[in-house]
């Protein structure tokens, strides 16, 4: 039991610190007046706990007519019988019309890229910084530290830079380079120079000055320093880019024909920040840690002191990338993955807050809140979506009523804060089988929300057991 400070705000009693953390730090900057901002909290949280309980009932009393005629029908039963139970049980739903889903203001990273996606948990500010940061990743690094790049022959990893496992990376990187952006007549490995033309078109020269163009031109995106002795390279394959940093004075590029000294991926371009699986919030305290990271996050000032190798420094969150772009025009990239937040599912609750009764608040309905507040505050810079929309990924929902109350739950908070309508996105978790089952019904009733589906194998897993125990 949390036994923190609570004071009383209307009919709710909240951790001090939690409620010092809304007033003073979330909502100032949104310009909320904090006053109505808990009436129209604490009004909602009364309309929407007996909705949350009565689900959760719901739960309870599918299970045990589950395990009633399971423990009756022990000795066998026909496939179609069991069907028809279910259909009767209220667990299969009737499958409706056809239907699109329509969510609007998607970010390309989720409509147009296909890439990594990272899940880090949130209460950690370095692991998290790290992930968020992970958008864009030295080729070179990661060929190094990998096994992708045999040992054998020489090439161990070791304590000390092995100079020939190094030339093994780079001959890798180069035949990468070769598959994604690859020159007429020229493999990049033979490049001694990298130029763009006053057309604007990326070109190679060989040992000779023999010029050779990009097989696909449109590839070439952008670049940095003086077009005629660019330090930087901007590719584009399969929608993501490819940076080629050139310094032929740094200990890499000094050994290498063209001076690349690294190529730099498009990486892990989304993140989920997660309250859920990865943490044990289990009371205010916690929860206060995760709320102040997921700010953080989305204000741009989450940063930590780090010591390593006797030496200490502040990480911080990645800046965007800025080229020239080749038309000549400043082309900005994101520097960090867009985030998401996966919040907790209807079940949990948390003392962080106390009903009248004294019984404790829904923790998803706090979440809700909580995690939207926050991420308004990327809203005026965009540094994480920059169409304005909230992505929260909803786990453990038991079927279309409970995927429709966190619909309900999701437009109560875009009515209380006064954002568009279907601004908050929802990624659905698939990993119980009422959902399963029901799925097309599930995603029918956050059609114009939804932005993925995603399964979560333990969980699938636990509760196909628990469901089948008997």
């Amino acid at each position: 039991m949390d036994t923190h400070n609570k004071i009383k705000v209307e009919e709710l009693k909240v951790d001090e610190a939690l409620f010092s953390f809304i007033n003073t730090e979330v909502l100032p900057p949104l310009s909320f007046d904090q006053t109505k901002f808990w009436k129209s909290f604490n009004k909602l949280v009364y309309k929407l706990t007996p909705i949350n309980r009565s689900l959760i009932s719901e739960r309870v009393r599918i299970q045990k007519s589950l395990d009633k005629w399971h423990l009756q029908h022990k000795k066998g039963y026909e496939v179609e019988e069991y069907k028809q139970f279910l259909k009767d049980l209220g667990y299969i739903k009737q499958i409706g019309p056809e239907f699109k889903i329509n969510p609007k203001n998607v970010d390309i990273e989720v409509s147009q890229k296909s890439g990594p996606q990272l899940v880090v948990p949130i209460m950690n500010a370095r692991f998290a910084i790290n992930a968020v940061n992970a958008r864009w990743g030295s080729l070179y690094d990661a060929l190094y530290g990998n096994d992708v790049i045999s040992e054998k022959d020489g090439c161990e990893k070791g304590l000390v830079y092995n100079p020939k496992r190094g030339e093994q990376v780079i001959k890798y990187g180069k035949e990468f380079l070769d598959y994604s952006a690859p020159f007429e007549g020229i493999s990049h490995k033979d490049i001694c120079k990298y130029a763009i033309t006053s057309t604007h078109e990326l070109i190679g020269l060989d040992d000779k000055s023999n010029i050779h163009a990009l097989k696909n031109p449109e590839k070439f995106e952008g670049y940095l320093g003086d077009y005629k002795n660019p330090s930087s390279i901007l590719l584009k394959n399969n929608n993501l880019y490819i940076e080629i940093k050139v310094d032929i004075n740094s200990s890499v590029g000094r050994s290498d024909k063209a001076g690349v000294e690294d190529i730099i991926i498009e990486s892990a371009v989304t993140t989920i920040l997660d309250c859920e699986d990865s943490v044990a919030a289990v009371d205010a305290v916690d929860k206060l840690l995760s709320y102040k990271n997921w700010l953080g996050l989305n204000a741009g000032s989450l940063e930590c002191s780090i010591s390593k190798n006797g030496k200490s420094f502040i990480r911080k969150l990645a800046s965007d990338k800025i080229f020239i772009g080749r038309d000549g025009v400043d082309l900005e990239l994101p520097g960090r993955s867009l985030m998401f937040v996966r919040n907790v599912g209807h079940l949990m609750t948390n003392p962080a807050i106390l009903l009248k009764d004294g019984s404790e608040i829904p923790e998803g309905i706090l979440d809700a809140f909580v995690s939207t507040l926050c991420a308004l505050h990327d809203f005026k810079n965009k540094k994480n979506s920059r169409t304005g929309s909230v992505y929260i990924v909803k786990p453990k929902m038991h079927g279309p009523e409970e995927v429709a109350f966190t619909n309900t739950l999701f437009e109560k908070v875009e009515e209380t804060l006064g954002i568009k309508k279907y601004s908050i996105k929802v990624g659905i978790m698939d990993e119980e089988r009422r959902t399963t089952v029901n799925l097309k019904e599930c995603i029918r009733q956050v059609k114009n929300r939804i932005v993925f589906i995603n399964t979560g194998f333990l969980d699938r897993t636990g509760d196909e057991m628990h469901t089948s125990f008997e």
